[in-house]
């Protein structure tokens, strides 16, 4: 494994959340009978909980493939991968975007790596995906992207 990061949902969601499940639970106690507020409100916390376990998103570079949520590409496809700051992303992200672009994008993160694409028959031009460590991310996308063209006898 070259590389993972798992984007999952900042602590302060599930602060915000455990509050909202909680004045859901207030609401509904002097409401409805003491039980159904109790189940209603654990369905509730379920879904939420959930939810935000779905909406984070895994980052790998490993086994010859680049892993950015639901999808992969092989790092033969792979071209330069740049870090960006959170005003590079935000313009990438917005009107400097491209709209085949794939994106992997969280709105608690601001910084991403912007990772060329060059399978000619693939028609998206970049990957945009978010990350904490934007810089790692680039540099092992770099590494492991050159490690097959190094040890190609054709490249020699």
């Amino acid at each position: 494994m070259e590389y993972a990061e798992r984007l999952h949902v900042p602590l302060r969601w599930w602060v915000q959340g455990t509050m909202m499940i909680a004045s859901l639970w207030l609401a509904l106690i002097v409401a409805i009978p003491g039980a159904a507020a109790w189940a209603i409100t654990g369905a509730a916390a379920l879904v939420l909980a959930a939810g935000f376990l779905a909406y984070g998103a895994r980052v790998t570079v490993a086994g010859g493939e680049l892993h950015a949520g639901r999808a992969h590409v092989p790092l033969e496809h792979v071209g330069t991968a740049e870090p960006l700051d959170a005003d590079a992303t935000r313009a990438l992200a917005g009107v400097d975007a491209d709209a085949r672009a794939y994106l992997v994008l969280r709105p608690y993160l601001k910084r991403a790596v912007r990772i060329e694409i060059t399978d000619q028959a693939d028609p998206t031009p970049y990957w945009l995906v978010s990350s904490r460590r934007p810089a790692e991310l680039a540099e092992a996308l770099t590494r492991a992207a050159a490690a097959p063209r190094m040890s190609d006898p054709a490249a020699g």
